[in-house]
């Protein structure tokens, strides 16, 4: 039987049933070999740019009796339509080549198209990619793995850009009601208290000092500090 880690169980949990799912960069293939042996989904494809980790994901799904998912080599979502898929994973990854994908796959700026988005870096930069761009953040939640914690983003577009704040730039719409969220909240607490110490003294960082002690005492707000 296929387990997954924690961060491919929940992103796996947030696919609804009976969806045509994407995986991008599917690396080793695992989610959707869950996701087609699971029976949850419609259709199961899986891509990623480089051909090696394809036939690594080819050979894991032929083992696991998961044959029915479609494998493509292409880069990002370019070998991809709307008719193959209703909801996009893109995990994984940092955010900026996350926003790269995104903007270079017109066919998600579709109401009726889900996004399930977990960046390893540049989280900020994702989120401020996707109020610019008109994508609503719907639901997010924070999940610890292996030490390193990250935040699982669920996303449609309404194609109505927004203005975030600095505090939901970097913890986006986290609320401190788990253990999880509350760690994701003190990571980018601790982050931005350690940028306003090291800026205290520098001259002509003046307002770069400010910005970042403003944001730890926002952030120090939040976790009831």
């Amino acid at each position: 039987m296929l387990v997954l880690s924690k961060r491919l169980s929940l992103i796996a949990e947030l696919v609804n049933e009976g969806s045509s799912v994407c995986d991008v960069g599917t690396d080793h293939g695992y989610l959707p070999a869950f996701l087609y042996l699971s029976g949850k989904c419609k259709s199961v494809s899986a891509t990623d740019i480089n051909q090696k980790p394809l036939e690594c994901a080819k050979a894991n799904l032929n083992r696991l009796g998961a044959d029915g998912v479609k494998l493509v080599l292409c880069d990002g979502l370019s070998g991809v339509t709307r008719n193959d898929a209703d909801t996009v994973i893109i995990a994984g990854m940092g955010g900026e080549v996350i926003s790269g994908i995104i903007e270079r796959a017109p066919f998600l700026c579709d109401s009726t198209v889900n996004l399930i988005l977990q960046p390893t870096t540049a989280a900020k930069d994702l989120r401020l990619y996707l109020a610019q761009k008109g994508f609503a953040v719907k639901s997010e939640t924070a999940i610890i793995e292996n030490g390193k914690i990250y935040s699982i983003m669920c996303v449609q577009f309404d194609g109505t850009a927004y203005q975030i704040d600095d505090v939901r730039s970097v913890i986006g719409i986290l609320n401190p009601n788990s253990e999880q969220a509350i760690s994701y909240i003190q990571k980018q607490y601790n982050i931005a208290q350690k940028c306003a110490n090291d800026l205290s003294a520098v001259k002509g960082k003046q307002t770069e000092y400010n910005y970042y002690l403003n944001l730890s005492e926002k952030l120090k707000n939040i976790l009831g500090g």
